[in-house]
């Protein structure tokens, strides 16, 4: 599928470059990393996937993929310092290497960035989109901060959280392109649900692998949730089930020896793993769904593609 926008990603690497550049060297450094650290960009390959499959300008494609790229590198930098992170992607964080403050006004460097580029743009409606979008990245930490502390667990509230902190910015990754490429009202509804869906089994795969995963696959250490005290879709399915030994850890961080090992066995044991997996199929079908009302196309069939393997990734 990455054939189709090898040429956009690029693009893209070396305008998200210029977009960063600051004659402010530890700034500079910590943009750097992000670039050269490339990760998934998979907010860049939906928007460019999406830009084919309507027939928009390459260029909207670029504007939604550096927008929304900035926002979410910012809203890294600045997850790092709250959850007080050691690595990212095999890598010594921003915050470890220069500290809270200048890790911050790092990310809001990133931010002002982003502020660049919708004046750049000029588009009110995508404007609305991007701000409305921040604001729900925002209460989605906030509220799985919250939870974690009051120790107030529930589906329900988990699926809050994943849309605000992942789902939101993967569905602006493709709404987004809609707003810009003036695509009928019922595309951009369906280019929403595509994205919402998604957005939701991606950070729920993240979740499950957080707990399940290979730590060599990942890059960083496995139960990072546990440890913040934060109930995800594994952990939260044992509670449904009345497995009290897990609240027990969830309360004392899982700081003792074993914790992390224990939860991941009692997946195992109640038959959380298969039912992680039915949740996670069925938000990818649910967004697979919504992208039926666009023709069949090259950049159709990626997208469908990758909602429909989320739950077999491993990293």
């Amino acid at each position: 599928m990455f054939d189709l926008i090898r040429d956009d990603l690029r693009l893209f690497e070396e305008r998200l470059a210029t977009e960063l550049e600051s004659r402010v060297d530890f700034i500079q450094a910590i943009v750097d990393d992000l670039v050269g650290a490339g990760g998934k960009r998979l907010r860049p390959t939906l928007a460019f996937l999406t830009t084919q499959m309507l027939n928009a300008r390459p260029e909207v494609g670029q504007q939604v993929a550096l927008t929304v790229e900035l926002l979410h590198s910012a809203s890294l930098l600045h997850d790092d310092i709250i959850d007080d992170a050691e690595t990212r992607r095999g890598k010594e964080t921003a915050v470890r290497r220069y500290g809270g403050v200048v890790s911050v006004m790092s990310g809001d460097y990133m931010l002002a960035r982003v502020l660049r580029l919708l004046a750049q743009i000029n588009n009110p409606e995508f404007t609305l989109l991007v701000s409305e979008t921040a604001a729900k990245v925002c209460e989605g930490e906030v509220l799985q901060h919250e939870t974690a502390a009051l120790a107030n667990y529930g589906l329900e509230k988990y699926g809050y959280i994943i849309e605000g902190k992942t789902a939101e910015l993967i569905s602006a990754s493709v709404e987004g392109v809609g707003v810009l490429a003036n695509a009928p009202e019922r595309e951009r509804q369906a280019l929403r649900t595509f994205g919402i869906h998604y957005g939701r089994a991606f950070q729920m795969q993240d979740d499950y692998l957080d707990l399940i995963g290979d730590e060599n696959d990942l890059g960083k250490p496995t139960g990072t949730d546990l440890r913040e005290g934060k109930a995800t879709l594994p952990v939260l399915l044992l509670l449904e089930r009345g497995v009290d030994e897990v609240r027990q850890i969830l309360a004392r961080r899982a700081s003792a020896p074993g914790d992390v090992e224990r939860v991941s066995d009692l997946v195992r044991i109640h038959g959380v793993e298969e039912e992680a997996v039915r949740r996670i199929d069925e938000e990818s079908r649910r967004a697979v769904q919504a992208l039926e009302i666009f023709p069949r196309s090259p950049s159709r069939d990626a997208l469908v593609r990758l909602a429909t393997i989320e739950a077999a990734r491993v990293a």
